[in-house]
C-alpha cells in the first residue's frame, strides 16, 4: 500500500486509502531546464560523492527531509527497494525508518499555530546529516536519487504527462494545470488560454509542496481517513489512531474531495479561507470546499469526462459514500516553484518561503531576457527598486536570508541545527513578514504571464482582478 503525506499531517496513514500529499522534484526554480520527469526517472544511481543537500535549482533536486522519508517508507515496495539497492543490513534499514519516524513525531502541531521554526533548508541539512551518520554519505545521495526517482513520476504511469517549460514565465500552450507555489496560485488553462484562478494554501516548509510534472486521474468524492498513530493524534482528543474517519465527518480533513496527482500528492479541499494564501497543509495543494468542487466539474469537463453539477451535488448529499471518478484522459498538472514573475506588465517578486535561493540577480536577468529587457534598459531609479525588492524578498519564512544554495558542509550544517535545536518540534505555520512586491516598469508593458482569470479566492463569489498598481503586498 502506498502511502502519502498531507492535509491536517495525513502522513503515513497506515491503514486507509491514500489520503495525503507531498513533494516531487524538478524544475524548482526560474531557472530553465530541459530534463523531464521521465529522463529523470531513467538516470541510474549517481556515483558516490560528499553528501550535500539537494539543490533545489536543477531538475530532480528537491529537497528530502526525515518526515518526507518517513511518508515513503510507508510505502513497503519503496523500503524494500531502498534496502536492495543500496544493500543495506536489516539493522541500517531499521535505523533509517525510526530516525525518520521520530522526526515525525517530534513535529506537533497542537499549540503551535503562532510559532515560527526551521526552514525546508534546515529541515534538508537535518536528514542528510542524521541519515549519513547510518548508512555513510555515498549512500545518503544514493538514497537521496532513489527518492526523486519515486517523486519523478509519483509511483506511477508518466506517460502521458506533458513536457516541463524550458523557459521561465511559460504560458502554456495547451490545456493544463499550472500551480506556482510561491504565489499561492493555481491556474487552469484551455488550448492555452487561461480560464480560471485559484488562489491556494501550500505545503509547510519542511513538507514542501512538490515541483514538475504530474497528471489528475481520478476525482475521489467523499474520501474517508485513517489517522495515523502519532503524538499529535492523541494530543488532538478528538480521533483516534487507526479509527475511521467516516466520509463526510467534520474531523476528516480532506474535505469532500480529493484529486490524487501522483504518489504521494493530493489537490484537495477542506481548507478555511483564512488558510489560503499560506502555509495551510503537508505537501498538498489546499482549496476550500466549495472551491475543489468547482475545480472538479471544471477538470472533468477539460478532460472530456461526463460529470454535471447535478452529479457533484448528488455525492455532496451522499456524505458517507465513496465515489470515484476515472477522467477520461489524464490531465497534466505542473507545479512551479517561480519567485520572479513577469505578469500583465508588472514585475511580481514573491518571498522565498522553501528557501531555495531563487531571489538572485541571476534569475532575474534570466526572466526579464524572456520578454526582450535586460536590467541595463531599466534607469537607476526603477534598477534600485528591483534591487530592494529582490533583497527583501529573498527571505525564507521566518524572515531570515534565504540560504538555499544547493550545498550543505559539515560546518554549516551542524551551525543551521543549532539555529533551530529549540524549535525544530514545530513545524512552521506562519509567514514573517510580507509575501510579494509589485512593480510596474513601462519596459515590461504589455508582457508577461497573464494576470487571474475568474479568480476564486475561497471567500465566496469568483471575482475577476481589478487593474493592480505597483504595490508590496504582505
Amino acid at each position: 500500500m502506498k502511502i502519502p503525506i498531507c492535509a491536517s499531517f495525513v502522513l503515513i496513514v497506515s491503514l486507509g486509502l491514500l489520503v495525503g500529499c507531498q513533494v516531487e522534484p524538478t524544475n524548482t526554480s526560474n531557472a530553465p531546464t530541459s530534463t523531464t520527469p521521465a529522463q529523470v526517472a531513467q538516470q541510474a544511481t549517481p556515483a558516490p560523492s560528499p553528501v550535500r543537500a539537494p539543490a533545489p535549482d536543477n531538475a530532480g533536486n528537491m529537497p528530502v527531509t526525515l518526515p518526507v522519508l518517513d511518508a515513503f517508507f510507508a510505502d513497503e515496495s519503496f523500503a524494500s527497494d531502498v534496502k536492495a539497492r543500496l544493500q543495506l543490513t536489516d539493522d541500517q534499514s531499521a535505523r533509517l525508518r525510526s530516525i525518520a519516524h521520530d522526526e515525525t513525531q517530534s513535529l506537533h502541531t497542537a499549540n503551535a499555530e503562532n510559532q515560527l521554526s526551521g526552514t525546508t533548508t534546515a529541515a534538508t541539512a537535518r536528514a542528510a546529516e542524521q541519515i549519513k551518520s547510518v548508512i555513510g554519505a555515498d549512500k545518503t545521495e544514493q538514497l537521496f536519487a532513489l527518492v526523486r526517482e519515486r517523486w519523478a513520476t509519483g509511483g506511477g504511469p508518466n506517460e502521458n504527462a506533458a513536457k516541463l517549460p524550458e523557459q521561465p514565465n511559460n504560458v502554456p500552450a495547451d490545456t493544463r494545470i499550472v500551480v506556482n507555489t510561491p504565489a499561492y496560485r493555481m491556474d487552469v488553462f484551455k488550448d492555452g488560454q487561461l480560464i480560471k484562478t485559484y488562489k491556494i494554501g501550500i505545503g509547510y516548509p519542511e513538507f514542501p509542496l512538490p515541483t514538475g510534472m504530474r497528471a489528475a486521474r481520478t476525482i475521489i468524492f467523499n474520501p474517508a481517513w485513517t489517522p495515523p498513530d502519532e503524538p499529535w493524534v492523541a494530543a488532538s482528543n478528538k480521533v483516534q489512531a487507526g479509527e475511521k474517519i467516516e466520509p463526510g465527518s467534520p474531523l476528516n480533513p480532506l474535505g469532500p474531495i480529493k484529486i490524487p496527482i501522483g504518489l504521494p500528492s493530493l489537490i484537495h479541499g477542506g481548507k478555511s479561507p483564512a488558510k489560503l494564501g499560506g502555509f495551510a497543509s503537508h505537501g498538498c495543494v489546499g482549496l476550500t470546499s466549495p472551491q475543489v468542487q468547482d475545480f472538479a466539474r471544471l477538470l472533468a469537463e477539460l478532460s472530456g469526462t461526463q460529470l454535471t453539477d447535478q452529479d457533484i451535488a448528488a455525492y455532496a448529499q451522499k456524505k458517507t459514500e465513496t465515489k470515484s471518478v476515472q477522467l477520461a484522459r489524464a490531465m497534466p498538472v505542473e507545479l512551479r516553484y517561480e519567485t520572479i514573475v513577469v505578469e500583465d506588465g508588472k514585475l511580481h517578486i514573491y518571498r522565498d518561503v522553501y528557501d531555495h535561493g531563487t531571489n538572485t540577480e541571476e534569475n532575474l536577468r534570466r526572466v526579464l531576457d524572456v520578454y526582450g529587457v535586460s536590467l541595463e534598459q531599466l534607469n537607476a531609479q526603477e534598477r534600485q527598486q528591483v534591487s530592494d525588492a529582490l533583497k527583501a524578498m529573498a527571505t525564507d519564512a521566518t524572515g531570515k536570508p534565504a540560504e538555499g544554495d544547493g550545498t550543505t558542509n559539515d560546518n554549516a550544517t551542524s551551525s543551521k541545527n543549532k539555529k533551530n535545536d529549540k524549535t525544530s518540534a514545530h513545524v512552521t505555520r506562519t509567514i514573517k513578514g510580507q509575501k510579494e512586491i509589485v512593480i510596474k516598469l513601462p519596459e515590461l508593458a504589455s508582457k508577461g504571464y497573464p494576470a487571474p482569470v475568474n479568480l476564486d479566492t475561497g471567500n465566496g463569489t469568483p471575482q475577476r482582478p481589478q487593474a493592480a498598481k505597483a504595490s508590496k503586498r504582505g
